[in-house]
């Protein structure tokens, strides 16, 4: 098993996080939306309980792509596909959404150029990537990260590929803190466990609900909305 599957084996348990990002998401799907970098199809099947219909989900990997085969066989709302990126045919998506996917990418504005052309017109890019050159650790690298964001750099990539940004926002400011002590000065990594379990039922909640309220100025992570015209 790879170190990416480890990682999101392990993250499973992070459930009131990932509510908190498929909800973020959610209003910005339309009637068919493409994922880009399915994982596990936690996202997946979060969206089907909350009223996305139809769903077009993608993976590279071919371990991943064969278990979210199976693992959505019997839902005719879901439809799996291998993907690369960067993407080089067109479609009609509603939207396209990338969960930390974008990082990975060496290229991420041809990335973002394909994404483009995978979207009708006003549909839109989704995006959930990782913030902070500075908090670039050796986790990062060994996982397969390219780079961290800053607000004006993911802007820039998207504008170039001929996008509108709509919502750009830091997400989850206190994990931010965590990132710099336990992955880059300690040298950890995100595992399952009581510190992980924690954070997701105790600090979760209540951040989910501040942020709502209030975009702080930093975070672990930068969510980003952007449209076709």
């Amino acid at each position: 098993m790879s170190l990416q599957d480890h990682v999101l084996e392990d993250l499973a348990e992070a459930v009131n996080y990932r509510r908190w990002l498929a909800g973020l998401a959610l209003p910005h799907l339309g009637d068919d939306p493409l994922e880009i970098g399915s994982g596990t199809g936690d996202y997946a099947a979060l969206w089907r309980t909350t009223g996305v219909s139809r769903l077009t989900l993608s993976e590279a990997d071919p371990g991943r792509l064969a278990a979210l085969r199976e693992r959505f066989s019997d839902d005719v709302g879901i439809v799996v596909r291998e993907l690369r990126v960067p993407v080089v045919e067109q479609s009609s998506y509603s939207s396209v959404v990338a969960f930390n996917v974008l990082e990975h990418i060496a290229d991420d504005r041809a990335a973002l150029a394909g994404f483009h052309g995978l979207l009708r017109p006003d549909g839109c890019v989704v995006l959930v990537v990782p913030a902070f050159p500075s908090a670039m650790s050796g986790f990062d690298r060994a996982i397969g990260h390219h780079r961290r964001y800053r607000a004006a750099s993911l802007r820039a990539a998207v504008e170039d590929a001929g996008l509108t940004v709509e919502v750009l926002t830091h997400v989850n400011c206190v994990g931010l803190l965590g990132w710099y002590v336990v992955v880059k000065l300690l040298r950890g990594r995100p595992r399952a466990g009581l510190l992980l379990s924690a954070y997701d039922r105790g600090v979760v909640p209540w951040l989910r609900r501040l942020e709502a309220r209030w975009h702080p100025p930093f975070g672990q992570s930068l969510f980003l909305v952007a449209r076709r015209r």
